[in-house]
Order: structure tokens, then C-alpha cells, then sequence
């Protein structure tokens, strides 16, 4: 193809959602572009999420935390400089902004990239530092589509939307061993997520526990209830209310074990939140909370029956909902629980 780019960027950083939802752009890529290196830059948090991915060929670590104290620690501002000039001498001919903030922008553009891809209305001024600014069209409000969109206008042309996360086989295998060591089979069992970044977005804990009741009772299904370390407060309150034994993995696992916990689930609850983008991204039987979120945006791609949301196709293009009808608290036990069934049904 002539003029195909050689050396692909792309910046997503954070969070672990938004990255699981840009992997289909990832995949495109390669297929569009097969002769492309392509690069990720991403926070070390995330990093696991995109080792050993087959359209992947190098990450690029951005320490969010020290190299925000660039201005005033000299170290930090050793390791930005650093960056920069690693990102000038690997020679980028095409780069992509999906994070779409000052930050992001401002380092695309002195990775001295030509050709700068991102959101026409990106936040904090960032669009001011793309060579090609793409707008979201009306109909395609998913960030999925975006991204997609986004890809295209740089000459993308295989624009299938897949997800591919690779099997990690060491991580399994921690895996089967704590659910092992709380006496949970390794193919029988239900994931619960309860907690999030945003204690608006989080389903009440006690409406989990007597899910948790109904699914052991119902499906015959081990309880496993996970999150990050930071959250789990919610699990602990969640496994003290429910009347079945809950195993409590918060905090326990690396990322990638994570992702081989998700796989293996025969169902997984969750909020709108990074754990169950994952479990999206596998296509694992699921169901989604959604509160102030607006599911349009980021629910499971091209999944509608997993989606538990008021209003969930009504809500126009905005990120976020005010309107108090849309909480999360007003989501029922018995709306859950009747997407759950339908999930297990079908599996």
C-alpha cells in the first residue's frame, strides 16, 4: 500500500475500561496495516492488560504519578525528558490520542508524529495539538465505534470490531488455586463486582448479597466476589451479608489472573466498571450495572441483553446522566436477576 504508515502509536494510558474498549481499534490496525510496527503507550497499572498481544509490539510505560512532579522534582522531569526523546527517536509516522487530555495531547505532539489522530471535542484544549481532529458522528455514540472511527480517518480500512485478550496460562493456574483454596470449582462458579472508582456508580451492596443468594440458590453456582485492594470494603460487607458463603478475592489478584478469573466464569455481575469490561471483552455470560453512565457509550459492545440500566437506549450522547430517575439504587433485585437468567439461558 502506498504510503502506509511503518510505525504506529497509540496513547491510551488509563483507565482499564477505556483500554479494553480501544483494543478493537489495536486489532484494525494490524489488519489494516500488517507491516506497521505498533506501539501502546499505558500506565504500568494497566501494562498486563496488553502483554503478549499478538497485534502488539512494544509498551511504552507513562508514570502518570512522577512525571506529574516534573515541574517541581528533577528526577521526574529527567524521566518526561527521557519519554520525550524516546518517543522523538523512534520515528512515529501515525499516532492516535484515544485518552483525549492535555497530557496526552501535549506529548503526542512532541513526539514530533506528523500525522496526529484524535477527538475533535477532546477535553482541556487537547485538540489544539492533533494534526486531524475527528468528529463523533451522531449515530455512533459508542466508544468502540469511535475509536473505530477515529482509525478509519487515517486510512483504516479493516474495521471489524474484535477483542482479544491472550489466554495466559501461568495466570491460570493461580488462579485455579486460590478458588482451590476457598473450595470453589474452577468451572462452577458466579463473579461478583461491587465496587468501582465512583461510589455513585455502585449498585448497593446489600442488593448484592441477595443476588449472590439467588444466583448459589437458583444456578447452583459458587460465589467469588472481586475488585481492587482500595475496594475491598465492599466485598467484605457483601460476603458479612450474604447467607452463602462468598470467596473473597479483592485486592488478590495481578491483572492478568484477573482476566483468566473472568474467563472461566459461568457469569459475572458487575458495575460499570473496569473488571467487567473485561468480562465483556470475553463475551462471558454477564450483566452490567448501569447508574449515571450512559450505556449508549460503553456498555458491552453490540450486547444489549446484558445491560441493566433505566432508559438504557434514551439517554442522546452525553457521558453522563443528572437526571435522578437514572441512579443506580433504582435498579431492582428482580431486574438483575431476570438478565442473569436470560444469560445462563443462552450460554
Amino acid at each position: 500500500m502506498p504510503n502506509a504508515p511503518k510505525n504506529i502509536l497509540i496513547i491510551k494510558p488509563s483507565s482499564l475500561g477505556d483500554i479494553v474498549l480501544a483494543l478493537p481499534a489495536l486489532t484494525a490496525l494490524r489488519k489494516s496495516f500488517p507491516n506497521a510496527a505498533t506501539t501502546w503507550l499505558v500506565r504500568p497499572t494497566f501494562a498486563q492488560l496488553l502483554e503478549n498481544h499478538p497485534h502488539l509490539d512494544q509498551i511504552i510505560p507513562f508514570d502518570r504519578e512522577l512525571l506529574g512532579r516534573a515541574w517541581f522534582d528533577p528526577s521526574a522531569l529527567g524521566a518526561l525528558i527521557s519519554l520525550i526523546s524516546r518517543l522523538r527517536r523512534a520515528r512515529f509516522d501515525l499516532l492516535f490520542d484515544f485518552q483525549g487530555l492535555f497530557r496526552t495531547a501535549s506529548l503526542a505532539w512532541l513526539s514530533a508524529c506528523p500525522k496526529r489522530f484524535g477527538m475533535a471535542h477532546a477535553r482541556e484544549f487537547a485538540h489544539l495539538f492533533y494534526s486531524q481532529k475527528v468528529p463523533r458522528e451522531p449515530h455512533r455514540i459508542h466508544l468502540v465505534d469511535y475509536y473505530l472511527d477515529i482509525i478509519r480517518a487515517a486510512g483504516a480500512a479493516a474495521l471489524e470490531a474484535e477483542f482479544i485478550l491472550p489466554h495466559n496460562p501461568a495466570a491460570a493456574d493461580s488462579v485455579a488455586a486460590l478458588l482451590r483454596a476457598d473450595d470453589v470449582a474452577p468451572d462452577s462458579y458466579a463473579v461478583l463486582v461491587p465496587g468501582s472508582a465512583h461510589s455513585d456508580k455502585c449498585w448497593p451492596v446489600e442488593r448484592f448479597a441477595a443476588l449472590a443468594a439467588r444466583i448459589a440458590s437458583d444456578f447452583s453456582l459458587a460465589i467469588v466476589a472481586t475488585g481492587t485492594k482500595a475496594e475491598s470494603h465492599n466485598v467484605e460487607k457483601l460476603a458479612g451479608l450474604a447467607p452463602v458463603p462468598v470467596a473473597n478475592l479483592a485486592g488478590r489478584t495481578s491483572l492478568a489472573e484477573l482476566i483468566e478469573l473472568m474467563r472461566n466464569a459461568r457469569l459475572v455481575v458487575t458495575n460499570d466498571t473496569g473488571p467487567g469490561h473485561i468480562a465483556a471483552a470475553l463475551g462471558v455470560p454477564m450483566v452490567m450495572i448501569f447508574g449515571r453512565s450512559n450505556p449508549a457509550r460503553v456498555a458491552p459492545y453490540q450486547r444489549p441483553d446484558c445491560i441493566a440500566a433505566i432508559d438504557p437506549d434514551r439517554r442522546g450522547d452525553k457521558p453522563d446522566s443528572t437526571d435522578p430517575k437514572h441512579h443506580i439504587a433504582l435498579i431492582t433485585l428482580d431486574h438483575v436477576l431476570q438478565k442473569a437468567r436470560s444469560q445462563l439461558s443462552t450460554k
